[in-house]
């Protein structure tokens, strides 16, 4: 899985912004089957002429398509939008659906990648009550929780039992949706004489989570991942790990305390 993701949510000229993320150097696009641009994405795949086996994408399934054989249709119907014969990384998108549809769920995701239809299995936007109910019943714990992730929401513990599960963290607004006005993160930026999107990345990075930011504009697109030739000092991760405000930092959805 490539390190640095290209998010796609609210983009509704996904082919155009998937090109250009992949001339930006990405390889690693997130969608999901409730944003409707899965076909636009394989589009831009066809489009760029790059190898399919260079590439990571992810799609996920929002809790009112889950259930055991819905899922396995919905994996069936994503492949089809994407033009693909497999997807690499298949996500429950929310936990909303109720512990027995979520377990249902699950186990159809697992069984698509037995059948070679997606190869890897995760979660998104899951809490720990959430992970426990898969280890408690004995099933594989998935190869990734994505969620909010962002030095104003930190979700420490979340990302403590992932990391002692072995579970891949992504994130999710890495960027804050553009709110990046608070002082500290200024400061850090000027320091570097980067802009703050930059160092949002460049902090998920280094924190060991797989940021995946998103955008439609070009050069904000290619400026995202501008973020390999600088790295932030242990003042700087300091300064920023102490914004965390818990859950009152969220600015999305986030999930996570679903029933």
């Amino acid at each position: 899985m490539p390190l640095l993701g290209f998010g796609v949510y609210q983009n509704y000229d996904a082919k155009l912004s998937v090109i250009e993320a992949f001339k930006a150097g990405y390889r690693h696009v997130d969608s999901a089957q409730a944003y409707r641009n899965e076909a636009a994405v394989g589009q831009a795949i066809e489009a760029s002429g790059l190898d399919r086996g260079d590439l990571f994408i992810t799609t996920k399934c929002v809790s009112k398509t889950h259930g055991y054989d819905s899922t396995l249709a919905g994996v069936d119907q994503s492949l089809a939008r994407f033009g693909f014969e497999y997807i690499d990384l298949f996500l429950i998108h929310d936990p909303f659906s109720g512990t027995e549809r979520r377990l249902d769920t699950y186990r159809a995701l697992l069984d698509a990648q037995k059948a070679g239809k997606i190869r890897t299995a995760g979660v998104s936007n899951y809490g720990i009550k959430h992970l426990e109910e898969i280890k408690n019943v004995g099933l594989p714990m998935p190869a990734v929780n994505q969620i909010e992730l962002h030095p104003l929401c930190q979700q420490r513990p979340i990302v403590d039992y992932c990391r002692a599960h072995s579970i891949v963290v992504q994130a999710y607004c890495p960027i804050i949706r553009g709110q990046m006005n608070h002082p500290t993160i200024q400061t850090v930026a000027k320091k570097h004489e980067r802009d703050p999107a930059q160092i949002l990345i460049r902090w998920s990075l280094q924190k060991g989570f797989v940021p995946l930011p998103k955008s439609s504009t070009p050069s904000r697109i290619r400026s995202n991942a501008d973020i390999y030739d600088f790295s932030l000092d242990a003042e700087d991760m300091a300064q920023l790990n102490g914004l965390d405000l818990g859950a009152a930092g969220a600015i999305s959805w986030n999930p996570v305390d679903a029933p």
